[in-house]
């Protein structure tokens, strides 16, 4: 069976089995789990599913850290075609209530508290709302004398005859269910099936070139394409191993990484900058990485400097994905200069196609702005729960992304934000991300976010937070006439908000909505 043929998640974890066996998988804390361990939990969590009345189709929630446990019960959950909803620990009950209802789901499997929050409690207070709910499962500690704990299940190995065939789940089957945060409404279901996360996934992995030799310390969530895709699914198909960090804290992983050096890291650009100003930087010995993937937006022109810098050895790429692309649609090309680094995402990897639209659905050329629009590798079909009533794709199976692009002569895309970012300031279009990537340039910036705002003369003028480097004396002053050198009249901000922080999404970037939302 060749592991870039099979169709199944579960298929692929059992033929990285045979082919890796007792080689290193996930490390997580003092642990490590080999392939075959992995396999052999998996079928045990699913014999656990299958007694709970489990079967093809049904769903069930995990909220938990980047820990071993979700990962097990992720495979055994994949092994029945049984969907895994992500949920963050960042949620709470508005939000969980809305996610379980939505989706159906039957079993949620919880940490019992996190960061002084009892989420056993919280769940006894949304049990009575959720009919459709049969159980809350304890991954941690048994939630009653009544209800299984996960360690119990793990304890048992599964019996001859009962584990789930490989071939139980279909490559159509939902395997997750990730909710999009959306600025508006209630956030939609992304139903990502095994072939769509797998064909995301193999895109990945084959154009970065990923192998049994590479260590990735992931602190990506798992409950985001960030971490299942990009870092599980693609490592899985890879044969390396995943170093998997709890939750995203600069210094923590800096322990990691000098403990398990890595061969590749990965995340958004706000994990980069704090990686490289943690009290450990210092020490760690960067020379052994080959390769660093950031998420989300293309890198700016200090944080690159930095990287390159500390990095020399390694190749550095953008990675642009959507929760309805199930991970990884477009990557920086192998031969990429540095302009194309700082200033596009890439092209689309594997067999993913780009377009862009008008406003009126024509479809517009070379150099023209407009609404990228994908298909191939990785796009879902359909959304689940409420959203399932909209289709997902348009009738020529293109995925409207709302992010607004530019696709050069070369097919590589320059992302110009999400349509609601661009504002008309004085009648021109103004793109935020245009004006953050140039305000990132300067060397005493952290961070930058732009949003438009409500202007009695202008209409709408341009708002930007930033955070600036520890140790600076920056001053609104200096931001506006560093871009006065450098921009069009009509993009320079209008207003500078410094901030110590900016709010983050639970993957790590930096929350627009939020900062939209905040009072003029």
């Amino acid at each position: 069976m060749n592991i870039q043929a099979v169709s199944t998640i579960c298929a692929v974890l059992s033929q990285a089995a045979v082919q890796r066996g007792d080689a290193k998988a996930y490390i997580d804390g003092d642990r490590s789990y080999t392939f075959t361990e992995i396999e052999a939990s998996a079928q045990r969590i699913a014999c656990g599913l299958r007694a709970l009345g489990l079967q093809r189709g049904d769903r069930i929630g995990i909220a938990a850290l980047n820990q071993i446990e979700w990962l097990q019960i992720f495979y055994g959950a994949a092994q029945l075609g049984v969907a895994v909803v992500g949920m963050s620990l960042r949620y709470r009950d508005s939000e969980l209530e809305y996610m379980v209802a939505d989706s159906d789901v039957k079993f949620v499997f919880t940490l019992s508290s996190h960061a002084d929050f009892d989420f056993f409690a919280m769940w006894d207070r949304l049990t009575p709302k959720l009919p459709m709910l049969r159980g809350v499962i304890g991954i941690d500690r048994a939630r009653d004398a009544r209800t299984p704990c996960l360690a119990d299940w793990l304890k048992t190995p599964a019996a001859d005859g009962q584990a789930p065939a490989v071939d139980a789940a279909r490559a159509d089957d939902l395997a997750m269910v990730i909710y999009t945060s959306g600025t508006t409404g209630r956030p939609k279901g992304a139903g990502l099936t095994h072939a769509s996360l797998l064909a995301s996934a193999r895109a990945q992995a084959t154009h970065m070139r990923l192998d049994a030799q590479d260590l990735l310390q992931l602190a990506m969530p798992l409950n985001h394409v960030g971490g299942i895709t990009c870092g599980v699914l693609s490592m899985l198909i890879g044969g390396g191993c995943i170093d998997l960090i709890p939750e995203f804290k600069a210094d923590s992983m800096l322990d990691r990484m000098a403990q398990h050096a890595p061969t590749l890291v990965g995340g958004v650009p706000t994990m980069m900058a704090l990686l490289l100003m943690g009290n450990q930087a210092q020490a760690i010995d960067w020379l052994g990485i080959r390769k660093i993937y950031i998420g989300g937006s293309n890198v700016d022109a200090t944080l690159l400097q930095q990287l390159q810098t500390r990095m020399p050895n390694a190749l550095m790429m953008n990675l642009y994905g959507l929760s309805e692309t199930s991970g990884a649609f477009v990557m920086t090309p192998w031969d990429c200069s540095t302009e194309d680094l700082m200033t596009t995402i890439g092209k689309p990897i594997g067999n993913g196609e780009v377009r862009v639209l008008d406003h009126d659905a024509s479809v517009l050329g070379v150099g023209e702005v407009g609404e990228l629009c994908y298909r191939g590798n990785g796009v879902i079909s359909d959304y689940v729960g409420s959203a399932a009533a909209k289709p997902a794709l348009d009738a020529d199976g293109w995925l409207h992304s709302g992010d607004l692009g530019v696709v050069d002569q070369r097919g590589i895309i320059t992302l110009m934000g999400r349509s609601r970012d661009m504002f008309i300031q004085g009648g021109f279009n103004v793109y935020p991300v245009e004006v953050e990537a140039y305000i990132a340039r300067h060397p005493n910036i952290l961070m930058v976010a732009g949003v438009g705002v409500p202007d009695p003369m202008m209409g709408e003028i341009g708002r930007y937070y930033v955070v600036a480097r520890p140790g600076t004396n920056l001053t609104e002053a200096e931001i506006i006439q560093f871009c006065q050198s450098g921009l069009a009249d009509y993009k320079v901000p209008r207003q500078i908000v410094l901030r110590e922080a900016l709010p983050l999404t639970p993957a790590g970037k930096i929350h627009k909505a939020a900062l939209r939302n905040e009072k003029n």
